[in-house]
């Protein structure tokens, strides 16, 4: 019996991740280099989640039942990949391509998805993308390098696991541009949740919330899956019905005092990396930019020559002037999410919110972006709520406001 081949992929950004990952699944990349099995392999992504979470919605087919008989849609992020990968488990494949398994998920959902995979490890090849070298998986034995869509070296994990130069806090040498316009917004916190208590179907979410943000602050909010992250999020974008009725107020307004929702998001820049299915397909680099100036998705006004210069000087900024005129959809993961970054920034938001914004890319992406992020805070009046569930390695928040579940909800304290 021939000794699996474990092995993992570092696709370079001038790949189609498209091609690379259907040549990885049918096989053909990887047969002259390991050892493959006869029969297809199966995606262990956020990819196929979205898919069988789009069938659920679409055609009403849940592929995946659990105990409770609930769908994927249901399910904490944690939750969906332990049920996805029991699933694929089920239909014996030949192998199994492992994408960005532990991404959005916390410490202990990490410990039980590396526990699963261990096991499986023992009768199933797994081939792992790689986007963070400390990700790796332990039983891993060799890293394919994978540039021009084809692979173009193989290094031991030693090798592969040698510590690079990064990217050093000069990556961004000009100023950022001024703000063309300032923002009326009465004296005081920009926002302010008082003993802010949520549950839903009697399920206790968030138990007597006090946190305060102020101009210019650099906060990190961090907590385990299903802590109330995005509840808590949702409730400062005004998106959340519970808001009502709640000590909460948010640029100065009270919730619930006749405040319309956009008088909350016009103050707000948002990143999620979601959000760019909602772009148009062709919508070029620099109309991605000047998109920020009227909060919209795709450039339908005239941009007036100011706003176009600001516009150019982010681009120059993150290095992405000479491609302003490319499609923002052709762009790497990584620039990608600078563009969106500079989208938000744009117009100087009171408050910028950067939500599990580094999912997805790899070590160097990542320290580029968090350098971008922490420039901005150091040259801006703008307040940064940046949203992870694990610290990153080279971001410099003030505080941390950290929720720790428990029976009544979750509590919440800050780290400084």
């Amino acid at each position: 019996m021939n000794k699996i081949q474990h092995c993992a992929i570092d696709i370079a950004a001038d790949c189609n991740y498209d091609w690379v990952m259907e040549n990885l699944l049918n096989g053909s990349l990887l047969k002259a280099f390991i050892n493959l099995p006869v029969a297809a392999g199966a995606l262990y992504s956020h990819i196929t989640i979205n898919t069988m979470i789009a069938e659920e919605l679409i055609h009403e087919r849940v592929e995946i039942i659990t105990a409770t008989n609930t769908g994927l849609q249901s399910m904490s992020s944690g939750e969906q990949k332990k049920a996805l990968l029991q699933y694929l488990i089920s239909k014996q494949p030949g192998f199994i391509v492992i994408d960005n398994v532990l991404d959005n998920l916390d410490v202990a959902a990490q410990k039980n998805i590396l526990s699963s995979l261990q096991k499986i490890a023992t009768h199933t090849l797994i081939v792992q993308i790689i986007n963070r070298k400390k990700d790796i998986l332990p039983f891993i034995e060799k890293v394919m390098l994978i540039k021009n869509n084809a692979v173009s070296k193989e290094e031991s994990i030693a090798d592969y696991l040698i510590e690079k130069k990064g990217v050093n806090k000069d990556h961004f040498p000009e100023t950022i541009p001024p703000a063309l316009n300032s923002y009326t917004i009465p004296a005081g916190a920009l926002v302010q949740l008082n003993e802010v208590s949520v549950s839903y179907d009697g399920r206790p979410i968030l138990n007597k919330i006090n946190w305060v943000i102020n101009k210019g602050d650099f906060w990190q909010l961090a907590g385990p899956n299903g802590s109330g992250k995005s509840t808590i999020l949702s409730l400062i974008t005004g998106d959340n019905p519970k808001g009502y009725g709640q000590n909460l107020i948010l640029f100065g307004i009270k919730k619930g005092s006749g405040e319309a929702v956009w008088d909350i998001k016009q103050n707000i820049g948002y990143l999620t990396p979601n959000m760019v299915q909602f772009f148009p397909r062709l919508d070029s680099v620099e109309k991605m930019v000047l998109s920020g100036f009227f909060d919209s998705i795709g450039l339908y006004c005239v941009p007036n020559e100011t706003q176009v210069k600001t516009a150019d000087s982010w681009l120059k900024i993150i290095g992405l002037y000479e491609e302003r005129n490319k499609p923002f959809c052709f762009l790497p993961l990584g620039k990608q999410r600078m563009v969106l970054v500079a989208r938000a920034m744009v117009k100087h938001p009171p408050l910028l919110i950067l939500d599990e914004p580094t999912s997805g890319l790899d070590d160097t992406g990542i320290a580029i972006f968090t350098a971008l992020i922490n420039k901005i805070a150091a040259e801006s009046n703008t307040a940064i709520l940046y949203v992870s569930h694990r610290p990153e390695q080279g971001l410099t928040p003030q505080y941390v406001y950290e929720l720790q579940p428990g029976a009544n909800g979750s509590t919440g304290s800050i780290k400084k």
